[in-house]
């Protein structure tokens, strides 16, 4: 396990930064709480209190299998991909957010794009293509995905329209479970 290089942090923030924006400074700032610290571990980023990063750097490589929030996922390419596991923290900071009617959650659950019909509420000014959290309505996160339209053009769309592409859901905890570590 170790420190993230520039590089890796830079394509981490740039990819947080599309769905948090400048709410990312509070992630490794949180008041009233220790620091916390992004590590690599197997190509996977890993978000966990300092003290216990220190904790895990007396474990060897091969018996550690991870430790704290898995956030993203570092390709062959290089390129860093969020996990739905980061989900608790990503829907706490987004800038915006979607809100999906009850009988479009299941469809989004199982992977699929939600249509205006499906949509509850949207956070007012949403750009089109902009990352965005996703909810039930009754403020559960659901998920995280891609605003297909921006929020005027979802009030003047057709009800069939697609407003929201999905990118990840809570349900890949049971889809994909041995993918998820």
């Amino acid at each position: 396990m170790r420190s993230l290089t520039d590089d890796e942090t830079k394509k981490l923030f740039d990819k947080l930064a599309q769905y948090i924006g400048v709410n990312t400074t509070h992630l490794l700032e949180r008041k009233g709480e220790e620091e916390h610290v992004f590590r690599l571990h197997k190509n996977r980023i890993w978000y966990m209190p300092l003290r216990l990063a220190k904790l895990a750097s007396c474990v060897s490589k091969t018996n550690l299998m991870g430790i704290g929030v898995l956030f993203a996922k570092v390709t062959h390419n290089g390129n860093v991909r969020i996990q739905v596991t980061a989900l608790e923290y990503i829907a706490q900071y987004s800038l915006f957010k979607i809100w999906v009617k009850p009988n479009q959650e299941q469809k989004f659950l199982y992977g699929g794009n939600v249509s205006r019909a499906g949509l509850g509420r949207i956070t007012e000014s949403t750009p089109k293509y902009q990352k965005v959290a996703v909810f039930s309505m009754g403020d559960i996160p659901l998920g995280f995905g891609v605003a297909a339209q921006s929020t005027l053009e979802c009030r003047k769309c057709e009800m069939n329209s697609q407003v929201l592409f999905h990118e990840a859901d809570v349900g890949e905890y049971l889809r994909d479970e041995a993918r998820m570590t």
